[in-house]
């Protein structure tokens, strides 16, 4: 039972640095260079709309995780047995993975909803992990 919240939480990090690739392409399409690391944030407005979105996806990334990691790993600490908490442990990193998709191809409507899906997921950890423990 452990292992699905591990993988859950390992899965969902991939996600996050996968959300580099983006944001790569686009800091490199906006002709980022070895003279932008000393201020890489000083190129944001010279990047197209794709390569805002990106940056904003990847950040959102950042934020989403944080959620995260610690509801699975309150579920690692109290086991929750239950069929809803393993499909939300494996729903989460799918779920990440799509709203990457639609940021970075401008689908606001999915992005919205596969956003709202995902923080649900979350929500539902931490509410079989605090029932294990009353």
């Amino acid at each position: 039972m452990q292992i699905v919240f591990a993988w859950s939480l390992c899965l969902s990090v991939v996600v996050v640095l996968l959300s580099t690739i983006p944001l790569t392409i686009g800091r490199i399409k906006a002709g980022y260079s070895m003279q932008n690391m000393s201020a890489p944030r000083a190129l944001f407005d010279e990047l197209s709309d794709f390569g805002k979105r990106a940056v904003w996806c990847h950040q959102n990334c950042w934020e989403s995780i944080s959620i995260h990691a610690p509801a699975c790993i309150l579920c690692m600490l109290t086991l929750p047995d239950s069929n809803l908490s393993l499909l939300s442990a494996w729903m989460h990193p799918l779920l990440r993975f799509l709203y990457i998709c639609a940021y970075i191809f401008n689908v606001p409507l999915a992005r919205g909803l596969i956003w709202a899906f995902g923080i649900f997921t979350t929500l539902v950890l931490y509410k079989e992990g605090i029932t294990q423990l009353f």
